[in-house]
């Protein structure tokens, strides 16, 4: 059996074997959130967030929650957060669209709430 390589593998729907080049994949896989150093060298994890909206046509909305650890890792000193990224009919189908989305997606949407978040305090500042 020739040798394959995992990163050239594809996750599909309903796949037995996913790999971890997705948020899901990865949460599957490695039964845990994964780290990202953020712009601001700070480390974070990523969780998924979906809320229930008043929109009939999406009564679902989700978006990332970005935890960012302290140095030693014991504990979350803050987070950022993204817009909202998905708008679905049900919580399950929120949840697999962001799921969905590749590591290098998210990690580009941590880089876009961190920046947020500092402009944010920028302008509290002025």
């Amino acid at each position: 059996m020739p040798h394959q390589d995992p990163d050239h593998q594809l996750e599909t729907k309903g796949a037995k074997n996913p790999n971890d080049s997705t948020l899901g994949g990865y949460l599957r896989l490695h039964s845990r959130p994964p780290a990202f150093e953020g712009s601001d060298r700070h480390p974070y994890t990523v969780s998924i967030e979906v809320e229930q909206t008043g929109n009939l046509r999406a009564p679902y909305s989700g978006y990332l929650v970005f935890p960012r650890w302290a140095e030693t890792g014991v504990g979350i000193v803050g987070h950022v957060e993204t817009s909202i990224l998905v708008e679905a009919r049900s919580a399950p189908r929120a949840t697999q669209d962001l799921e969905s989305l590749t590591l290098y997606e998210v990690k580009d949407q941590l880089e876009k709430a961190i920046i947020r978040q500092s402009e944010l305090r920028t302008e509290e500042g002025s």
